[in-house]
């Protein structure tokens, strides 16, 4: 396996979200374009980075300083756990209400709230459990 949010994982990923329909076209329908960063918490910036137009991954790779609508952190320990075992809503929600995920950059409670954003947001952790 790649390293995490290394650009090939980045690309695995990339193609992941794209080919799974209740990622790539149900963000389409809500007409989703974000620049949308992952990364470990403490560290100044972000490892990687997923454009994303109309709901489709259109390029993936390492972060270098593109504006973001979205900065998703966790630490290594609790990304390696999601790897394994994609957090449902619940276990998401517990992390973020206790710092193990946090948002530098975009709302948590407003996109959770939404289930248009919410369900795609749960399945891009299984489309990351995926990358090889």
């Amino acid at each position: 396996m790649s390293e995490l949010f290394s650009p090939e994982w980045m690309a695995g990923f990339a193609s992941n979200w794209n080919a799974d329909p209740e990622l790539g076209a149900a963000l389409a329908a809500i007409d989703f374009n974000s620049n949308v960063a992952y990364g470990y918490l403490g560290d100044d910036a972000p490892k990687g980075v997923l454009i994303v137009k109309q709901g489709m991954v259109v390029e993936s790779g390492a972060y270098a300083g593109q504006p973001l609508n979205w900065d998703i952190r966790a630490s290594a320990e609790t990304w390696s756990g999601w790897m394994k075992t994609p957090p449902n809503m619940m276990k998401l929600g517990v992390s973020y209400t206790t710092g193990k995920l946090k948002f530098v950059v975009g709302d948590y409670g407003a996109m959770i709230k939404d289930p248009r954003m919410a369900g795609p947001f749960i399945k891009s952790f299984a489309a990351m459990s995926k990358v090889a």
